[in-house]
Order: C-alpha cells, then structure tokens, then sequence
C-alpha cells in the first residue's frame, strides 16, 4: 500500500483522484499541509470523504525541529533534552518523556489525525539527519526511553512507530541527501544499535520504519530493501508482527537503477506492507508501478482511528494544560 503526500492545505482535484486508487492508504502531512488547527482538521477529514476507503492520516510530529503543526499545539521539547536529564534523574526523565509521548499524541489525535511517526528509537551518536531528535548515545538509556514513549502513545491512544530500523544514529550521513553505509558486523549492531528496538517490540510497538542505511557485513542492500533485515531479523528472530512502514522513497540513499518502480519493487520484495510517498510529483509514478500488484488493503486497518476526543475534548482536560506548561517549560 502506499502512503502519499501532497501538496497544499487543500486537496486538488488530481490529488482526490489519486485517493481514489486501490493503492493508496493513506496520506502523510508536512508544514506545507499546515495552516491551522481548524484547517488540518478539515484536511483530514476530506482526505476521508475523498477516498472510497479508510485513509490513514500520518504526519512526524516529534517535537524539536521536527514538528510539522505549530501555530495553537504545544511547543515540543527534542527528545535530547531528557536524555541529558537522566544521568541526575533517570525516574523523572522518564516520567517527563512519557508525558511528552501523551502529549504530542493527543494533540495529533484532536487534529483527526491517526499516527504521529514516533519514537525514534535511534542512538544519538552524530547523524546528520538525527542530531537532537534522538534520546541518548547510549542503548541501555534509549531503550528505556523508547519504552516509556510507547507507553506514553498508548495511553493516550495511538500506535507507536519504531524508527528508523535497524538504527539510523550511527552512521554520520543525512539519508536526505546522501547515501549512508554503517561497516559494523550483525554482532556489534545487537550489542548497541538494535537494543531500543527489541525493547521497543518488547514493549508492543505497532509499527516500525526502515532505515535507508546501507549494512553490507548483513546485507549488500540498503535496510528497506533487504528481505535479510525485514523477514529474517525483524519478524523472524525478533519476532515483530506489527506493520512495517518504508522511508520517504524520494530520499537520495533510497536510490535505485530502476527509478520509482525499482524502489518500490525493492521495498514490496523485501517485505515493507506501506511505502511513502511523501513527494507529489512522484505520486503517479507511484500509482503506475503497483498496478497489478497483489496488495494486503488491511495492512495499515489497525492504525486507523482509535477515537480522539477532539479539541474541546482535549482542551477539557486537565491533564492536557498541566502537561503543556510543563513540556512547554523544557523546550
């Protein structure tokens, strides 16, 4: 299935035909998409009505520099700041992160929208593209973390994602831009960088996202591309039966000689169930590459609307204006 992106704070007409494809399960949102609480919730709500069946909504609202909904949500502190806390206070990090979790999850939720791409579960040890979005350098720390922010979605009612499998923060590359290769043996990878990721599965994480990171001593393709990393470690030896997501396939390490259809034969090949599509223009070439593919339409049916209370709901709560002010405070 894929999961698409486009363009505005309002659907085209292009983009309502597009929803209309048996491939298409969702869209992911961006700041482009963004104008105001109101105006996202409308957006969601005829991606619904556009599509003739359920649509997953998605956007990556960490926190920190990655928060594509700003104007009216809370101030999202980057998930550095508690690592960094913990070395004095490892309970009250932990409590701080999880509320963070439930925050950011219930403000998604109040938007109509399902899944917030979280936690990255990554090590903190010098990526380009994870910097401060990461908890912690060391894997111990960060699995505790990442199961707290599990706890914390689930609280407030929405899947967790794992990202980016199997560890995205070690390599220094920005997968943005350039292609990202980690030498370290299937050994030295369990020890460190996989450990928040068995915590996480540990812990029932609903989703996972694969890194465009190439592991050649594992396999000679990047993660999202290789059946070793997806069939024979993540659901064979780690035992993981949730959803797994692809990364932006427009991202420059996803590369592949056969253009839009050879990424997403590659990914599908390897065993990812929902490819993202976050750039417009490679939508239709997108659509074109599936057809006459066999797809698992329910793959993505669990994620879908778990029941938010809506913005009055949320504003309602007390639980909400106590935790803003504190998570608003750190960042």
């Amino acid at each position: 299935m894929l999961v698409i992106g486009v363009a505005g704070t309002e659907l085209t007409a292009q983009e309502r035909d597009w929803l209309q494809h048996d491939a298409c399960a969702g869209v992911i949102l961006f700041s482009r998409n963004f104008a105001s609480k109101a105006q996202v919730s409308e957006l969601s709500a005829s991606i619904r009505e556009s599509a003739p069946r359920p649509q997953l909504v998605c956007v990556d609202q960490e926190g920190g520099r990655v928060q594509r909904f700003r104007d009216g949500y809370s101030a999202l502190p980057p998930l550095d700041g508690f690592g960094r806390r913990y070395s004095a206070d490892p309970a009250g990090a932990l409590k701080l992160a999880e509320e963070h979790a439930w925050l950011m999850a219930k403000e998604v939720l109040a938007s109509g929208v399902d899944l917030s791409f979280a936690p990255v579960a990554d090590l903190g040890r010098g990526n380009l593209a994870i910097g401060n979005r990461a908890f912690a350098e060391d894997p111990a720390v960060v699995a505790e973390f990442t199961r707290a922010y599990i706890r914390g979605m689930h609280a407030a009612g929405m899947p967790a994602t794992l990202k980016h499998f199997p560890g995205h923060g070690s390599v220094q590359a920005d997968t943005h831009f350039n292609e990202a290769v980690d030498p370290r043996s299937l050994d030295e990878l369990r020890q460190n960088d996989l450990v928040p990721f068995v915590a996480g599965i540990e812990a029932k994480a609903d989703a996972v996202m694969m890194a465009h990171v190439k592991y050649p001593a594992v396999s000679p393709e990047p993660a999202g591309y290789s059946r070793r990393w997806i069939d024979e470690i993540l659901r064979g030896e780690l035992h993981f039966r949730g959803v797994v997501f692809t990364d932006d396939i427009g991202m420059k390490a996803g590369d592949h000689p056969g253009g839009v259809k050879g990424r997403i034969d590659a990914h599908y090949d390897a065993g990812c169930d929902a490819i993202l599509v976050c750039h417009p223009q490679l939508v239709e070439d997108a659509l074109a590459a599936v057809e006459g593919r066999k797809l698992n339409t329910m793959a993505l049916a669990g994620l879908i609307g778990r029941g938010a209370l809506g913005w009055d709901g949320l504003l309602a709560d007390a639980r909400y204006g106590a935790a803003r002010n504190r998570q608003e405070g750190l960042a």
